[in-house]
């Protein structure tokens, strides 16, 4: 892991340790972090998942159990830390767990593994009293990108997935082709420069104690490697934020910030899971710039890479190219540093596959093909399990891959999703130990499954009550509007959605994919009682029977 890094870090060597010229002072501060009450001490033990690290003196969940004894002791510790503005060593150790990134990947080449962080239960709720007042900082003075969906309330890979589907499918309604680019970074976490990343807080308005306590959590932090039954001698760890850690996913958007600057100078758009950053550029089928503007933007991408220390890997980057109505050519390359980035037929992002025309089917034969997968395996195993035991398995490793990112879907026909509803009623019957062409309508009432096309409009509900409500992404927020009347009616306070006007010359069928276009849609047929719930579980509760009625009867 060091000598990857170390050959990542070499070719800095002659950049320096700051990111271009210092910004104008905020008007906004952060200078210290606030002792917490015992009782918020508490809600933060006792609401943290009890995973236990070999550095953890006693386990996690025993921990959770007394932790009202303890509170007294570990109240004066978490506040000292924060008034202070020091992290105790002994909270700065790591055991890294390297896990291999794919199933189908060499196990024998080190490359190959993520160096995941295994960190002791306190030093995660202390990251945890962070976490809390430096979000909220960052985002009562809008200091957060946007366009960036990792580890934020309410955003997701799906909500991610769904606004560059949204836009692709905009461009294609309008006519217009586009090129998704998906950059890939080498490392990324593990490279971070702490000086630059300490003067990024700085230009943010963190400073003072609060400055002193993130400075003191990245330096002097050491690891240990465990590989089966041994561990290796601790090392000294000057770069990066830890894989794992409850603060490195923040720490590095901010890190990454002014990376969308640089993107949108270009004219391209853009959006950011983590280290993962999808760029956007729809354009009209007889530009004949494209790939002259796309290659300044990577060059210019590359350059601020090379100054955040950061390390772009342009073998791995994928190009998806879609093309528009009466596009003259079908095919789009890149060439950037002497590296040519070909376009392809499709593209994996943040575990979804996309295709070149937007129709998933390459993603539903590998959902289906691991499904069936998971199914033989349980198959195996059923005469050991119980009914309750099998539906649990199923739930977890079945079910959960046909929901995984499932709004993408709405809109396509039924032929277009069958493949995963067969799996799904295979999966029913396996549950019941029911032979292959069982009756599944039954079976799917008595588990309270709902059918895959009903799943695919529950979640789209879902996603737009928190887009009514103002709890969902603001770009998702921005795809929807209420129903207003010119004058006072009884519908006025039906919770009603605008329906998305169509627009002249542009794709029908492209058109009635948008969640622009189909949540309106759909919320518009929801029972009254639904539409102005109170409550996202109230929504849930009216929800799901209005669509076990409508189609299982």
């Amino acid at each position: 892991f060091e000598k990857k890094v170390d050959d990542i870090r070499s070719s800095f060597a002659k950049s320096s340790d700051t990111a271009g010229p210092a910004h104008t002072a905020l008007p906004c501060a952060l200078t210290s972090f606030s002792p917490l009450s015992p009782d918020e001490i508490s809600r933060l033990v006792t609401a943290g998942r009890p995973t236990t690290c070999p550095l953890d003196p006693i386990p996690s969940s025993l921990l959770q159990t007394i932790s009202g004894d303890l509170l007294p002791y570990l109240t004066s510790l978490i506040n000292s830390s924060l008034t202070a503005g020091y992290v105790p060593s002994v909270f700065k150790r790591a055991r890294v767990a390297p896990l291999l990134k794919k199933p189908t990947l060499d196990p024998s080449d080190v490359n190959n593994y993520r160096p995941v962080s295994l960190l002791s239960f306190l030093s995660k709720t202390l990251e945890r009293a962070v976490l809390g007042q430096l979000s909220c900082y960052l985002s009562q003075n809008d200091l957060l990108d946007p366009n960036q969906s990792g580890f934020k309330t309410g955003h997701s890979t799906e909500t991610a997935l769904l606004c560059v589907t949204e836009a692709l499918r905009t461009a294609k309604a309008n006519s217009l082709s586009s090129a998704l680019i998906l950059l890939d970074l080498s490392a990324a976490f593990d490279t971070v420069n702490h000086q630059i990343l300490l003067s990024t807080l700085s230009e943010l308005g963190i400073s003072g104690a609060a400055h002193a306590w993130i400075a003191s959590y990245l330096t002097g932090r050491s690891y240990q490697v465990a590989w089966r039954e041994a561990v290796s001698a601790p090392r000294a760890l000057t770069t990066g934020v830890p894989q794992g850690s409850v603060l490195g996913p923040l720490l590095f958007s901010l890190y990454t910030k002014s990376l969308g600057s640089v993107i949108s100078s270009h004219g391209l758009s853009y959006h950011c899971y983590a280290d993962d950053t999808q760029l956007i550029f729809s354009f009209p089928p007889s530009d004949n710039q494209v790939a002259n503007r796309i290659s300044a933007c990577l060059a210019d991408i590359s350059v601020w890479m090379t100054d955040h220390h950061l390390k772009l890997n342009l073998g791995k980057t994928e190009l998806l190219f879609l093309p528009g109505k009466d596009c003259p050519f079908h095919d789009l390359a890149i060439t950037v540093d002497n590296s040519l980035v070909s376009s392809s037929q499709s593209a994996k992002n943040l575990g979804v596959i996309l295709d070149n025309t937007l129709s998933f089917s390459t993603n539903i034969k590998a959902v289906t093909r691991s499904c069936r997968f998971m199914l033989y395996n349980i198959r195996r195993v059923r005469p050991c399990l119980t009914q309750e035991a099998a539906q649990v398995l199923i739930q977890a490793l079945v079910i959960s891959r046909l929901d995984y990112c499932n709004s993408l879907l709405a809109g396509l026909p039924a032929c277009a999703i069958k493949p995963l509803q067969l799996i799904q009623n295979a999966a029913a019957r396996l549950v019941f130990n029911l032979p292959k062409f069982s009756h599944v309508t039954p079976l799917l009432r008595s588990l309270h499954w709902l059918p895959v096309e009903a799943r695919i409009r529950y979640k789209t509900m879902v996603l737009a009550y928190g887009a009514v409500r103002g709890t969902a992404p603001p770009y998702l927020q921005a795809l929807i509007r209420p129903y207003t009347q010119t004058r006072a009616l009884r519908s006025s306070t039906s919770g009603l959605l605008a329906s998305l006007p169509l627009r002249k010359h542009s794709s029908r069928s492209a058109q009635s994919k948008l969640f622009a276009a189909l949540a309106p849609q759909w919320w518009n047929n929801l029972p009254h009682d639904a539409r102005t719930a109170e409550s996202i579980t109230t929504f849930r509760r009216h929800l799901k029977p209005h669509l076990f009625k409508e189609y299982l009867g």
